[in-house]
Parts: C-alpha cells; structure tokens; sequence
C-alpha cells in the first residue's frame, strides 16, 4: 500500500488520485492551485494568536462549534481514554473570526473549498457504476447548500514532558466528513495505517496538499472510499520542543442528505461529536 503523489496538472491526475484513494484513503496532489505563501502566512499568524491571550475572548460555542477550543476541552478519539495534545479554532464564514486574521483565512476557505468540491466531483466521476447506483444523490449535490464545512486551524503545542501517559497529539482517528483537503504541516509527524496494520508516513513536502476519504464518503460508497485511520505523532529531540501547525478542511454535506440506510448527514456528526466528547 503506498500513498499516491499525484501533479494535479496531469493529465490523468483525477484517474490517478482517485486510485490512491480507492487503495489507501489517502493521496497526495502537488502542483496544486493553492498558493504556499497563503499557507506560510496563515500558519505565522495564527500561531502568533495561539500564543497570545487574544484567544481567550474566543472560547468555544457549544451550540455553533465555533472558535477557539483550549487543550483542555480538545477531543478524545473513540476508543481511547486521553485528550488528543492540541489547541484549535474553528473557522466558518459565519461564524468568529478575530479580524486581523479573517481576510487571509477566509481567502484559503474559499480557494480550499473550491479545490475540495472538484476533487469529489473527480471521485463521482471514477466511482464504478456498481457502486455510485448507491449513493442517494450525486456527491456533488451533497454540498450544494451546506454551511457546515469546516476549516480548522490546529496548534500541536511543544511537549513538557509531563503530558498524561499514553497522550498524543493526535491519537488513531477518522475524520467524519466527506473529504479532508490538509496543506503539508510546517512539523511532520502525520501518519496513515495500512491494510497490513502497519503505519506509514504520509508524504507531507511543504507545498503538498494530502486529501483523505472521511467517514461519511465510506458509509455513502459502502466502503469502496475507506476512510483510513491516522495519526499525528508525538516528536522527539528537537522537534519536540516546536509547535505543529496544521489547516484541515473538512468538506461536509447538508445534514438532510442520506448516507445510507442507517445515517443522515447530520445524525452522523451528531454522533460523531458526542463520541469525541465536544458535545453533550
């Protein structure tokens, strides 16, 4: 099992991506259309509020799941007892965004959104028949009206040393969604579990973008798009003693769309986020 790095300008990049995604739940574009220094600035900036006390006027809705969300209310994967070591923001058009920071962040919303929705309309595209006879709508109607994408801004803080026994940054997870678009982070330390067990690195060259199949593209597939675990690790020597910035978007459908016979859209993240502990 190996991670595809696909240039997104072949000519047969949708055939190839969709491929690795098929395979591994992961593939990886370069030559993409975002631009890097977008990115660069991003991670500078936002790592700047983290570390300032202007996040605190930001905590966290309930209700909205937007803003800031401190290390001490981060998530617990399913399955395991610990926190994940990681501060974040949530970042929707409509909801807060501290106004030095929202220009440059609603800028890559808007340009990683757009990429986002052509990479799915690339994986409807090269779904077998067999298969697509299955999904309840087309995939690209199922973001059509959805305000529930989300962009997050994560901060793996340094390491103390005196981190809980078994806490990571981010332990084995899926994500939930239809597809995940990630920029390559300015730490590495993302990994992704093959068919074999074993874990792999995923290839994260600054100016990558890695994409990966979430939960809800497996239910709707029946599987044929698995959404693969993976983790962040915690560093080691030097880089232990940096932070980790990362800038997953999450593309999401309407919560009135039908994944299958078991879930909606919205009874699937619904559960989703009861089992990671961010709701009650």
């Amino acid at each position: 099992m190996e991670v595809q790095v696909v240039d997104y300008r072949a000519p047969d990049a949708a055939r190839l991506f969709t491929q690795s995604l098929h395979e591994t739940g992961f593939g990886v574009l370069k030559n993409h259309p975002i631009p890097q220094s977008l990115v660069e600035r991003i991670y500078a900036r936002w790592l700047a509020f983290f570390n300032s006390d202007e996040k605190q006027g930001y905590a966290f809705s309930p209700e909205k799941q937007d803003g800031w969300f401190s290390t001490a209310i981060s998530e617990t994967a399913k399955g395991f007892k610990q926190k994940d070591i990681k501060e974040y923001f949530h970042v929707y058009p409509w909801g807060r965004i501290p106004p030095g920071l929202k220009e440059d962040i609603l800028s890559y919303y808007a340009q990683a959104n757009a990429l986002a929705e052509e990479l799915l309309g690339w994986v409807e595209r090269y779904t077998p028949p067999e298969i697509a006879q299955h999904y309840r709508e087309p995939l690209s109607h199922m973001i059509k009206g959805s305000d529930h994408t989300l962009l997050r801004v994560l901060r793996y803080p340094p390491l103390t040393g005196e981190e809980p026994e078994g806490a990571v940054r981010a332990a084995a997870h899926g994500d939930i969604n239809l597809l995940t678009i990630l920029p390559a982070a300015n730490e590495p330390g993302l990994q992704v579990m093959g068919t074999d067990g074993l874990w792999r690195d995923v290839p994260c060259d600054f100016g990558t973008l890695a994409i990966n199949i979430g939960d809800m593209l497996q239910e709707a597939s029946q599987g044929y798009y698995p959404s693969t675990l993976h983790q962040v690790l915690n560093p080691t020597g030097e880089g232990a003693k940096r932070s980790r910035i990362s800038l997953p978007l999450f593309l999401h459908p309407r919560n009135d769309v039908v994944l299958s016979d078991r879930y909606t859209a919205g009874s699937y993240l619904d559960e989703r986020l009861r089992e990671l502990g961010v709701k009650s």
